[in-house]
């Protein structure tokens, strides 16, 4: 079994409005997953730096930042990141551009999990529903044409607030859902706006939201995560 998560980490800034990357950290630590899709994990102004010092993940963590060489100092792109576990064998990686009035993105890495062949896509997306359903079809499109019979797991901020409408209906045409259960607003979650999906050749075998003290507080949205196997 692996385990996979998605948080947006709202560029470690914690509803006490004050950037502790330690936090986050910890949340990470909490969660434990062997690969994890971060959002807004880099700063928003100036060289967009990674949120958390690249150094704090090498010396506090057991991960390793997937290496998508966008911007200096970045850890993704346009926010969106993928850590691993060190022992994680990263295979390929790629930027997929997205289609959008702001700038945004998804990343993909094909990755081996202790033996365990896995595509894996981060990505968030538009506020705009119009954009939203784009967007969705630009991944679907861009995963249609690499091919290959490799498991998939896509996962991120979907913005989508509605339960089966919009972007979730693109989706939904080859991926399965993971019950992760509501994640947003971490203090009180009342929406569920982060999704974990995957294709034919996996299956869930346990999922949800990570509810603790440090994850109500590192951001305004709780990780989700989900226990995966080959189908």
């Amino acid at each position: 079994m692996i385990l996979v998560a998605s948080y947006n980490m709202r560029k470690a800034i914690g509803s006490d409005r004050r950037r502790r990357p330690e936090r986050t950290l910890e949340v990470l630590k909490e969660v434990d997953a062997d690969v994890i899709a971060l959002q807004e994990a880099d700063r928003r102004f100036g060289a967009r730096a990674s949120a958390i010092p690249p150094h704090m993940i090498e010396e506090h963590s057991d991960y390793k930042p997937v290496p998508f060489d966008a911007r200096s100092g970045s850890l993704g792109w346009h926010g969106n990141a993928l850590l691993v576990r060190k022992d994680v064998e990263i295979l390929d990686r790629e930027l997929v551009h997205l289609p959008s009035l702001e700038p945004r993105g998804a990343v993909l890495a094909d990755l081996r999990v202790r033996g365990v062949e896995l595509r894996v896509v981060g990505m968030h997306l538009d506020l705009s529903g119009l954009w939203r359903r784009r967007q969705a079809h630009a991944i679907l499109a861009h995963l249609a044409a690499r091919g290959g019979d490799m498991g998939t797991v896509l996962m991120g901020d979907l913005n989508e607030w509605s339960a089966h409408g919009g972007c979730l209906r693109d989706f939904a045409h080859h991926h399965r859902f993971a019950d992760c259960g509501r994640s947003f607003h971490a203090r009180r979650p009342v929406a569920q706006l982060d999704r974990i999906m995957v294709n034919e050749r996996l299956d869930v075998l346990e999922s949800g939201a990570h509810i603790s003290p440090a994850a109500r507080k590192a951001s305004d949205h709780l990780p989700i995560w989900a226990r995966i196997g080959p189908a």
